[in-house]
């Protein structure tokens, strides 16, 4: 693999050593430490993903950041290349610690990238109540049992936005960096178009939050992220979709769970009770 990185970055200062990286749940990467200090991520994809709430593409991912080279927020892409162990890219370590609070930052940021333009070929995601209830009974129809979470959904359809926002779509404490430069986000291999619903739900998840950062966010944490990302149309259709978002999540976290992710079983049990929350008028 190594061999193949210095084909595919011959100009590349060498590393000097390598350290895994371990924030990441799905594929693995390394940080190397190169003699200029400008040190780099060498990510290799596990391979096509069995998960069926975010996909893992890396050729979306190499595409995203080529797009959004000139974007502070983001990783700068290298280069892409193929082993016998699997698909790699490469992009520069962005250095700094995993966010741990203050939504408004995160809220700011989602908002900055929602109304940039968008390259061709992303994936759409579902959008509106119906298809939002067609992939939950995907999710569910992989794992073993029938939850009764899904007889608590709303008969009132909302209705499909049309958006076609540049999404992340695994907007989580573990792929928010923050350093002197701001906030930054990592880990593109799902990015997406669609209703910008779709990133805010996967942060505000309080089972995305217990898994990453050790514990859900507050009500006055969430309303905070709400009023900074500074769109009433939005945030009132996200409290209208919530029940399905966190049935989705709750969905989801039973498939893990039943995959041998015992961790989200605190998050299925998170996500019911945010469920019935968001069904209280």
């Amino acid at each position: 693999m190594l061999v193949a990185l210095e084909q595919a970055l011959p100009e590349q200062t060498p590393c000097q050593g390598w350290h895994p990286l371990t924030g990441g749940r799905t594929n693995a990467a390394w940080r190397g430490e190169c003699e200029n200090g400008d040190d780099i991520v060498l990510k290799l994809y596990a391979g096509a993903a069995l998960n069926p709430l975010f996909p893992n593409n890396p050729g979306a991912e190499a595409a995203l950041l080529q797009f959004l080279e000139r974007r502070r927020m983001v990783p700068a892409f290298l280069a892409s290349f193929d082993t016998l162990a699997g698909r790699c890219n490469v992009y520069t370590h962005v250095p700094g610690t995993t966010w741990q609070r203050d939504t408004p930052t995160v809220a700011r940021l989602m908002r900055r990238l929602h109304v940039l333009d968008r390259p061709d070929g992303l994936r759409q995601v579902a959008d509106g109540s119906a298809a939002l209830l067609e992939q939950i009974l995907g999710i569910v129809g992989k794992c073993g049992v029938m939850p009764d979470f899904l007889s608590h959904l709303p008969r009132a359809a909302v209705l499909p936005s049309g958006a076609s926002a540049l999404l992340h779509s695994d907007i989580v404490p573990g792929n928010l960096i923050e350093n002197d430069d701001g906030l930054h986000l990592i880990d593109w291999q799902c990015p997406a178009v669609g209703d910008p619903c779709e990133d805010i739900a996967v942060f505000l998840s309080p089972a995305m939050q217990q898994v990453y950062r050790g514990n859900p966010l507050s009500e006055q944490e969430i309303a905070a992220f709400l009023i900074a990302y500074d769109d009433a149309k939005v945030a009132a259709r996200y409290k209208a979709l919530a029940p399905f978002y966190h049935a989705r999540m709750a969905a989801y976290c039973l498939w893990q769970f039943e995959n041998g992710r015992q961790d989200y079983g605190t998050g299925l049990r998170l996500e019911v009770a945010a469920l019935q929350r968001s069904l209280r008028p």
